[in-house]
């Protein structure tokens, strides 16, 4: 193919030259998926995936006819000699200035038959072709493509010509803007993934923690000609012999993780994504049983700030192969952000030497250009009291923006002094008590306390959590950042700048006199997660025994067990139980006991909720939270609920409103004569007032009335249903929301003395709300259109499930029990999300003729917990009972 004078032999020789190559790579990838867990390997069989490469493209490269003043570069991974088994093969054909090949066909040709060569091979190569000038030039404009070059070594072909690049291209090299460049492309990478290396899908090369961390750190360390290795870092002073034995150990976990990765997905995917995160784990020797996996079988290799076994004994959690490697992985991730900061910052101390002179804050500390350094390197060792202290004073000290890498040094070796006799020394806290109790700094000082690993080293219960995944569809964050994101939104309640966001929240945060009894609910109310059994209660134990180490006062502390304990039962009756109704109100305040408890429970919710994930929270949430609070407090205000004062008061306000639209006097009677106090209670006066005006001149007559607008309460709109009732009129709605592609947030069912439903529904959709208009007339005239129709329902919509709901199911669960009262029956289903769900539920009630009064809608991220209040003659037979429950659970599955 290249050699004119024996095309045929060339071809031969490219075959067996890809057979050979073929053959070997594939005994490699074979040798790397047998390694077990072990680690220590993974860098030399990378190196050995390296050198074959080499030789295969230096055999093209002879093969090519490519002659002087032309050289084959390695660059990027494959120019550190790092070549994971399906990453790209980054090369640069490097010519002479002279040898531009726009003006030379024949070199032209050379070089696409090599290029072409090398993918027939199967090699996946990612080339550039360039003149020295030429990469001089870019490297001068794009920092991406100047790090690519910064790790280049030569391949094949002239290395005179190679070498005298490299010279040109570190004298052009500015070692400062290449800092500036590369710690503004990391923190905007860490962005992306929202600065934290817990994500429950992480990416091992680029998430915060990751592979890309390490290689930042030696890049810099290179362009400043510090290092080119951590065993060289270490002898220039930027890297203690620990920190390099702790990266080395944290880098190999990565290394073979994005291996498996890479092995098992047959391509390149650096992502632990759900789909793969079990096969991963297998890999690494965990496996999955039907009672879990013991987070005390975590290799030893986790790194010294791991999980230890003694930590994880006491109480055996059971766990899944994944979420014990997805431990694994997360505590490595946050070794290496540690060490990436501490690098970092030993870099930038090294490139711009202080010339102002460190401001003393006490014997112990100083303000050294806004971050505080510690004023010896074996404080800690000598003051072990000063450990916390640096945290108090983080957030008490004017001007002072973060820690110095001296500081985070000095932490980080110091933690092995943080044992039971520091957790139980007073002075320590006190210190710790004092920092939960500052009014200002607390959530940037438990966030750096965790990024530290200190906060989990004190607060021993905080540390079993930490990296703990949760599958339960609705939370996006592990354990421990999940207690952060509620410590920070509760603080987000008392601070002035935020009142905008939740303020009725920010309005009772300001009545509140000690928000520190907030904060330390956030802090516990899930540090019980994960060890078996109600981790409301466990966690209520662990707040109970830590207000009495640290002198908490009796009330208080039984305020914030209080809350820890009972911290799910608010949204648990807003989102399940009928608010209308006066007993459920009644047992809710019997539980809370006093206005100070409901409050700080409401707060706590909120807090708790928005927690979870950005997608879980929504103004229909937050309305039910409202409306629970506000009535909870009416009758905590010593008024016992009275129904038909409630009614009446509602009646007048929805006239006052009607009067504004100049209807005929009493146009309203027509309508509320056949509307009982069940429909008062369950609307307020604006529903109420309207109905009234979209159906006073429109009762009884015979054809199906549907409204919408824009949902008063957020996002969504809000739909109005008034029609001759029939048994299956629940189902055909949700059949036509179901193929509109909308959501039901929530359902109230009416049906009227003159036999009609008057039905309101809560809906979303993807489209709001820029097209609500068009919406809104769509909605109106399809669902009375859908009402009309007569024969037998549609058959659900089957659409695709999230990879997430795919990894970690929800087992479907039907609960069927009547109410307190006996009269009607409450229906709990507990399922995965799925388009369609509910109508696939509708159609059970609507076959066995059961009359839906209420539907409680509650998705949680990607699981639905609904509540169904209905009635029915034939749920008093107990086969009927059982049919119903079957077909549901068939119909969730």
């Amino acid at each position: 193919m290249v050699q004119q004078q024996a095309p045929e032999a060339a071809i031969d020789g490219v075959r067996a030259l890809r057979d050979g190559y073929r053959a070997k790579k594939r005994a490699l990838q074979e040798a790397m998926a047998r390694s077990g867990s072990a680690a220590r390997g993974v860098q030399a069989a990378l190196g050995r995936l390296c050198t074959l490469t080499d030789a295969t493209l230096q055999d093209l490269w002879r093969m090519s006819g490519l002659g002087p003043s032309c050289a084959l570069a390695a660059v990027g991974g494959y120019g550190r000699a790092e070549l994971f088994p399906c990453s790209d093969i980054d090369v640069l054909l490097l010519l002479a200035n002279a040898k531009a090949p726009e003006s030379d066909a024949a070199l032209q040709a050379r070089i696409e038959a090599f290029i072409g060569a090398c993918w027939d091979l199967g090699l996946e190569i990612g080339s550039s072709v360039r003149t020295v000038a030429q990469c001089l030039e870019e490297a001068s404009r794009d920092v991406t493509v100047q790090t690519a070059m910064l790790e280049s070594r030569l391949v094949a072909g002239d290395a005179a010509l190679f070498d005298d690049f490299g010279v040109q291209f570190r004298q052009a090299l500015d070692a400062r803007a290449f800092f500036v460049a590369k710690t503004l492309e990391l923190r905007q990478r860490h962005s992306k993934f929202e600065d934290t290396p817990y994500a429950l899908e992480p990416n091992c090369k680029e998430s915060p923690g990751g592979l890309r961390d390490l290689q930042v750190i030696l890049w810099i360390a290179k362009a400043a000609g510090l290092g080119d290795s951590w065993d060289a870092l270490a002898r220039t002073g930027l890297a203690t012999a620990f920190e390099v034995r702790q990266i080395k150990r944290n880098e190999a976990l990565l290394r073979l993780i994005r291996v498996r990765l890479h092995l098992l997905a047959g391509r390149r995917e650096d992502r632990l994504v759900f789909d793969l995160q079990t096969a991963v784990a297998e890999t690494f020797g965990y496996k999955a049983s039907p009672f879990g996996t013991d987070v005390s079988s975590l290799p030893p290799s986790t790194g010294a700030d791991g999980p230890s076994p003694s930590a994880t004994r006491r109480k055996a959690a059971v766990v899944r192969a994944s979420e014990a490697l997805m431990r694994r992985y997360y505590w490595a991730a946050k070794a290496v952000t540690q060490l990436n900061q501490i690098l970092l910052l030993n870099l930038e101390e090294r490139l711009y030497p202080s010339t102002q002179a460190p401001r003393p804050i006490n014997l112990r500390f100083n303000d050294k250009a806004g971050m505080l350094d510690v004023a010896s390197d074996d404080l800690y060792q000598r003051e072990p009291h000063a450990i916390l202290e640096t945290f108090w004073l983080y957030q008490t000290t004017l001007g002072i923006k973060g820690l110095s890498s001296r500081t985070l040094r000095a932490l980080y070796n110091a933690r092995g002094l943080m044992g039971a006799a520091f957790r139980s020394d007073p002075a320590n806290r006190q210190t710790f008590r004092n920092i939960v109790m500052e009014h200002d700094g607390l959530t940037h000082a438990m966030r750096l306390m965790n990024q530290t690993s200190v906060l989990g080293r004190y607060l021993w219960v905080f540390r079993r959590i930490v990296g703990q995944m949760q599958h339960d569809l609705f939370h996006v964050y592990t354990v421990d950042q999940h207690i952060l994101m509620v410590l920070r939104n509760m603080r987000r309640f008392f601070i002035v700048e935020h009142a905008h966001e939740y303020p009725f929240c920010s309005q009772l945060a300001a009545g509140w006199d000690k928000p520190w009894i907030l904060y330390l609910a956030a802090l516990f109310h899930d540090i019980a997660k994960g060890r078996g059994g109600d981790h409301s209660a466990l966690g209520g134990g662990d707040v109970r025994r830590f207000c009495r180490q640290h002198a908490i006062g009796r009330d208080d502390a039984a305020m914030v067990e209080f809350l820890v304990r009972e911290h799910l039962s608010m949204s648990h009756t807003a989102q399940k139980s009928d608010l209308s109704d006066p007993d459920v109100i009644q047992a809710f305040v019997a539980r809370v006991g006093s206005e100070r408890h409901l409050t700080g429970l409401y707060l706590l919710t909120v807090a708790d909720i928005r927690g979870t994930s950005p997608k879980v929270w929504n103004a229909w949430k937050g309305k039910l939270l409202e409306d629970l609070y506000r009535l909870s407090l009416r009758a905590l205000g010593g008024g016992a609920p009275d129904p038909e004062a409630e009614v009446e008061a509602r009646k007048r306000e929805a006239l006052v409103m009607i009067a504004l639209y100049a209807l005929p006097f009493e146009a309203h009677k027509r309508l509320w004569d056949t509307l009982d106090v069940g429909y008062f209670m369950r609307h307020d006066a604006a529903d109420i007032a309207w109905h009234t005006r979209q159906l006073s001149r429109l009762v009884g007559s015979g054809q199906p009335v549907v409204r919408a607008r824009r949902s008063p309460v957020g996002e969504g709109l809000q739909v109005l249903v008034y029609t001759p009732d029939q048994s299956d009129l629940f189902a055909r709605i949700c059949g036509y929301f179901d193929q509109g592609g909308f959501s039901i947030l929530d359902a109230r069912v009416h049906t009227a003395r003159n036999g009609y439903a008057l039905d309101t529904f809560e809906i979303s959709t993807s489209a709001m709300p820029e097209h609500y208009r068009e919406l809104t007339s769509r909605v109106e005239n399809g669902l009375a259109r859908a009402i009309s129709e007569s024969g037998p329902l549609p058959e659900p919509g089957r659409a695709r499930v999230s990879r997430r709901v795919r990894s970690f199911p929800v087992t479907p669960r039907v609960t069927l029990r009547p109410d307190e009262k006996a009269q009607r029956w409450l229906i709990n289903i507990s399922a995965s999300d799925r388009v369609g769900l509910l109508y696939a539920v509708a159609r059970v009630l609507a076959r066995h003729q059961i009359s839906l009064q209420l539907a409680k809608v509650a998705t949680l991220g990607e699981r639905v917990d609904d509540t169904f209040l209905v009635h029915g003659p034939q749920l008093q037979n107990n086969r009927t009972q059982i049919e119903v429950e079957t077909e549901l659970l068939q119909a969730l599955a």
